[in-house]
């Protein structure tokens, strides 16, 4: 065999014991008449042993071993006279009595360590190498671990795993499509899914009533740290429930991979609304491990002074930095320009600091009375130390979104925001609709299965802008880590809100006829959520980017530069698919 034990298991207990073990050099020290060896697998690293006292030739081959070759050693495990508490097996070492070479390497182009000096492109493109080092192999464990523990939770409520097929095909109303030509059926394209979402709602009228799946999804968009053109949902689906159960079951789910994984107990989680979500933190995916909720100042800075940026604004709000007071004029200057990034778009910033002597000095003193200084700390109940932050524009929504940036910089800045503290709560009852400029119509904020909330069924014929939809999300640290909603499961229904999107019958019937005339068999009332696994691993990790925890993930650009994909195709498959292509500018 090649190996009785791995690198990782030896310790005390096996002291002198006839032991065979392979994996990778790690690294070699020659020391006067001995040499050492680290050796690398999957499970650890173990301390090998060359002497050349026992055998000199052993001792001459083992010095000429490089980085990262593959080989196999026999020998005797001892205590090791110099201990190393920081690892496993660091109370031992092998004292080598046979060396077998398996395979050499060439000298790799980064090092194979946690701190490696090879950059993010060079460590994609060896990719395989970059796995070996410790601190990406445990997040790939950890992935492990956590799909296991989903699918242990889910079986046990009694949820069954049923594959949907990946090639389906083009659906409007979400992201852009990955399409793929059909050989078979010339000028036709597959579309490869963007979630599930219609085939497990089906999987709900054939009446298998819990459905899960671990699914690879796949989304034609720009790319950001948490996102990458194909990725991995938890998608559920469950009948005969309302919004609450499924609220609880995957709370349940939630915090049980919180315990199992982490050993952290999370309470019940908190529920806030969409317009208080946005009314208070101006985002949807709030970050409530801090406080720092906006206070709005229309009635205390409006008309109250003579400064005509908050009179002619449609939305002044603030935020109070406890004990930031202290801020000097540069670290000020500093934030007014995060602030006017272009990625940001706030046009300026105004500051009060709150005086030890319980006055207010602000940078626009000069436009109020000590009154309104007054009544504008009062808001915010600011004590002596607190610094107070104000924006204000021409659009609520926008800024915001503005004031929401501010906060969560001075949540980075004052230490309060800490990867290994989790908030978790519900966003729920979000608007059905939202306005898309580009196509100057209402677009679902989600998708268009989802349900009104049955109270406001009636506004769809004379205010769609106003209905709310039987729609939430799950946000932990102010990621949106999974979200669903209660579906539609009647036909007319269905039919109403395709027309509100401006689809005609043919073009609805074209597009999800099928769905449709599933719901007139017997559709139960069903709902459902999904989860994002690479979001909720990089949090469970506390990585910056989703990427880190998956094996072989895509650049910004979208590119595997491992593969070299995408890549050409050659003009015989062309051919072949019957497609013509004018690639000339």
């Amino acid at each position: 065999m090649y190996r009785t034990n791995t690198c990782g298991e030896l310790n005390m207990q096996h002291v002198g014991k006839e032991v065979c073990l392979a994996g990778w050099v790690q690294r070699t020290r020659k020391m006067g008449s001995m040499t050492f060896v680290d050796l690398r697998d999957r499970y650890g690293i173990t301390q090998l042993v060359f002497n050349e006292g026992y055998d000199a030739a052993l001792n001459e081959r083992a010095a000429r071993l490089g980085r990262e070759f593959v080989i196999q050693v026999r020998g005797k495990v001892s205590e090791r006279e110099n201990k190393n508490p920081n690892m496993p097996t660091g109370d031992i070492e092998i004292i080598v009595s046979e060396l077998n070479i398996l395979n050499e390497s060439l000298t790799p182009p980064f090092t194979i360590e946690d701190n490696t000096d090879g950059g993010d492109d060079l460590r994609m493109k060896y990719r395989y190498l970059d796995i070996r080092r410790q601190s990406v192999k445990k997040n790939l464990e950890l992935r492990h671990r956590f799909a296991f523990e989903v699918r242990n939770y889910l079986n046990q409520q009694g949820f069954l795993e049923i594959e949907t097929p990946i090639l389906v095909n083009s659906t409007p109303e979400g992201a852009r499509d990955f399409v793929v030509p059909s050989r078979m059926n010339p000028g036709q394209f597959y579309a490869l899914p963007q979630s599930p979402q219609t085939l497990k709602q089906l999987l709900m009228v054939s009446g298998m009533d819990k459905y899960f799946q671990i699914v690879k999804c796949f989304r034609d968009e720009d790319l950001r740290a948490d996102r990458q053109p194909e990725f991995t949902q938890i998608d559920c689906e469950m009948s005969f429930v309302e919004q609450e159960d499924i609220l609880q079951t995957f709370e349940g789910m939630s915090r049980h991979l919180f315990k199992t994984i982490l050993n952290v107990d999370i309470p019940s989680l908190p529920r806030i609304t969409w317009a208080d979500a946005m009314k208070y933190y101006g985002s949807d995916k709030p970050d409530t491990r801090f406080e720092m909720k906006f206070v709005e100042l229309m009635d205390v800075l409006k008309g109250t002074g003579e400064f005509s940026v908050f009179n002619e604004a449609e939305y002044i709000g603030g935020i109070c930095a406890k004990g930031q007071a202290v801020y000097t004029r540069k670290q000020l200057d500093q934030l007014t320009d995060f602030v006017k990034r272009p990625q940001i778009g706030a046009k300026g910033l105004v500051y009060a600091r709150v005086q030890e002597d319980g006055s207010v000095k602000s940078s626009v003193d000069k436009f109020y009375s000590e009154e309104v200084l007054k009544t504008l700390k009062a808001a915010f109940d600011a004590e002596p130390g607190d610094l107070i932050l104000i924006l204000s524009g021409e659009d609520t929504m926008k800024t915001r979104k503005q004031l929401c940036e501010l906060r969560l910089e001075m949540g980075e800045r004052m230490g309060l925001r800490p990867k290994n503290q989790y908030s978790c709560l519900w966003v729920v009852d979000f608007p059905m609709y939202e306005w898309s400029e580009e196509e100057q119509r209402l677009m679902a904020m989600h998708h268009p299965f989802t349900s009104p909330k049955p109270e406001d069924i009636g506004l769809l014929d004379t205010a769609p802008e106003k209905v709310r939809a039987n729609a939430y999300d799950m946000v932990i640290n102010g990621v949106e880590v999974g979200g669903g909603s209660i579906r539609i499961h009647d036909a007319k229904l269905q039919q109403k809100i395709f027309e509100i999107l401006g689809f005609t019958p043919e073009q609805a019937q074209a597009k999800f006829g099928f769905l449709m005339n599933a719901f007139k068999y017997g559709a139960p009332p069903h709902g459902g959520l999904a989860y994002g696994l690479d979001r909720f691993v990089s949090l469970f990790a506390e990585l910056d980017s989703i990427r880190d925890c998956i094996a072989f993930p895509k650049n910004n650009s979208g590119r595997d530069v491992m593969l070299g994909a995408p890549g050409p195709l050659g003009d015989e498959q062309f051919d072949e698919l019957q497609i013509k292509l004018d690639l000339k500018a």
